[in-house]
């Protein structure tokens, strides 16, 4: 368990006026104070007006939350977008699937905002959720960015669009320079743009920074979202929500929670089965965490959970604020982590004789994904990302010149590289392995 407390119980807590701001009178009379206590305790300056020196947060062992013996733990909406975000990668790989129908599936609903069905799954047809809404979505970054973000969602239709009418017309030729079509990668069959990119995978990899991180990192964890109207009032009281369990910011940390761990086994306990419940961000974190390099790293953003929704049953916004802190940085990591392992990956694939481009090119579409999902990461005690759009846009603009993949330096490779690691404390060669 992890046990942390809001104030020394020896220090010296300075005295705010009704709006919560230091006076003239009080930093007198505090520094008069203090200067008589140094001596003997520690001195902390603190303008939390709710501040007991007395409260202990604590996490439990597993993300489990009661009122009144009841549950309070709820995020069905982001397992319901995981689901649908699963189908839709696995439709791509349908060539049977139509434009109009991915189209639906990305906005579960037809051109005209009319009800469709286009999921197998009948809940998800019944739902009110969509992918399409919640991509880069975040009140911090894109709330008031309208014309980014609808560049984005863009994107993504550009790919499930160019998948039924450039690739799936081709999937039984080769694939050349400049053309469609399927490539050999060992015994698997890849199919690929002209410039050797699998659609299918820029969508999945991209989802995980345009959804998932998106919405995590700069939307559900940031203080806009927590802090909302009078969240902070209704949370001290343990007022909950109408007709519901729990208050409304417990409610937007359980979301964020959900967009990593929603479609779990066992959502209270879901390191055990960690990468083997979807095919979004938490797979790639198990990945990371395999890497000796970073391991510990799921166990940390679990506990950083954990603590942070301890912390918002007990009101203390400062364990909180904390622990969202540490959860931006070591989401953000992954992210880049995985970017500079598929580049080395694909770099690595590349064929000296131009022969056999099948596994470079699959390593290089999943890096591609990944660099997208950069543009989603954030900086911790900052609303902006690690990187900007023109960041992420030459990246891109570098990998997609010319024929693509198939003239792709490995200098090039080791550029981006290097310009993703040097944002953050590890080194091309640490995550290479």
């Amino acid at each position: 368990m992890i046990t942390t407390s809001r104030a020394n119980h020896s220090s010296l807590i300075m005295p705010c006026n009704e709006t919560g701001q230091y006076t003239f009178e009080h930093m007198s009379h505090f520094i008069l104070m203090a200067g008589m206590a140094l001596l003997s305790v520690g001195l902390l300056v603190s303008c939390d007006k709710d501040e007991d020196p007395d409260v202990l947060v604590t996490a439990p062992t597993q993300y489990e939350f009661l009122r009144d013996g009841v549950n309070t733990i709820s995020f069905s909406g982001q397992t319901s977008r995981i689901d649908m975000a699963t189908e839709l990668v696995g439709a791509m790989q349908d060539f049977s699937t139509s434009e109009q129908q991915l189209l639906e599936m990305f906005a579960n609903q037809a051109a005209d905002g009319s009800d469709v069905d286009p999921y197998a799954d009948a809940d998800l047809n019944a739902s009110s959720k969509s992918i399409k809404s919640k991509v880069a979505a975040s009140k911090d970054l894109f709330s008031s960015n309208a014309s980014e973000a609808a560049t984005i969602r863009s994107d993504f239709e550009s790919w499930l669009i160019a998948q039924v009418t450039e690739v799936a017309p081709r999937s039984m030729e080769l694939a050349e320079p400049g053309k469609a079509g399927q490539i050999a990668d060992g015994s698997s069959v890849r199919y690929v743009s002209g410039k050797g990119l699998e659609y299918n995978q820029a969508v999945n990899k991209a989802l995980i920074g345009a959804l998932m991180t998106d919405q995590i990192l700069n939307n559900y964890l940031g203080a806009a979202v927590l802090d909302e109207a009078d969240n902070r009032t209704l949370n001290d009281a343990g007022t909950p929500a109408e007709g519901k369990s729990y208050t409304t910011m417990e409610h937007k940390w359980d979301e964020a929670y959900g967009y990593l761990f929603g479609g779990t086994q066992n959502a209270a306990d879901p390191l055990p089965s960690l990468g083997g419940d979807d095919i979004f961000l938490n797979t790639y974190l198990s990945r990371v965490e395999g890497d000796t390099d970073f391991s510990g790293i799921a166990a940390d953003i679990f506990d950083a959970f954990k603590l942070g929704r301890a912390a918002i049953v007990a009101g203390d916004y400062t364990i909180r604020d904390a622990q969202t802190t540490k959860i931006r940085t070591l989401i953000s990591q992954v992210i880049a982590v995985r970017s500079v392992y598929y580049l080395q990956q694909g770099k690595n694939a590349l064929p000296a004789d131009g022969s056999d481009y099948g596994s470079a090119f699959h390593d290089l579409s999943e890096g591609f994904g990944f660099v997208y999902s950069l543009r989603f990461t954030r900086k911790a005690d900052r609303t902006e990302s690690y990187f900007s759009k023109t960041e992420v846009g030459g990246f891109i603009e570098k990998l997609s010149a010319g024929n693509g993949f198939w003239e792709i330096e490995p200098a090039t490779l080791d550029e981006i590289s290097e310009a993703i690691a040097a944002k953050f404390d590890f080194t091309v060669a640490q995550a290479s392995e």
